[in-house]
């Protein structure tokens, strides 16, 4: 009985350091240097998409169909994503 179970831990064991073998050829995280400072590349696509947000509620008050995002504490915050993906994707992933 013994040895069936040392033969599934002794399994299990390979399996697990197979597994622990992919992941150690990962790269690095991705981050953008600033000054001497490095910063995740997902800081600067929020940002950006934060700002496409802010430009997008301007001019839609500005030409009256501000109306037309509603309810706007559902629909900027899903801008917001939307645009940080957009900007993730073409500025880091093309």
């Amino acid at each position: 009985m013994w040895s069936g179970v040392r033969r599934r831990r002794h399994g299990w064991a390979v399996l697990m350091s197979c597994a622990t073998l992919t992941l150690t050829a990962c790269s690095d995280a991705p981050s953008v240097g600033v000054l001497g400072a490095y910063f995740p590349d997902w800081l600067f696509c929020i940002v950006g998409g934060v700002l496409l947000v802010v430009c997008v509620h301007v001019l839609l008050s500005r030409s009256g169909r501000g109306a037309w995002l509603t309810p706007p504490a559902i629909v900027y915050p899903a801008l917001t994503v939307l645009f940080s993906i957009a900007l993730w994707v073409a500025g880091f992933n093309l």
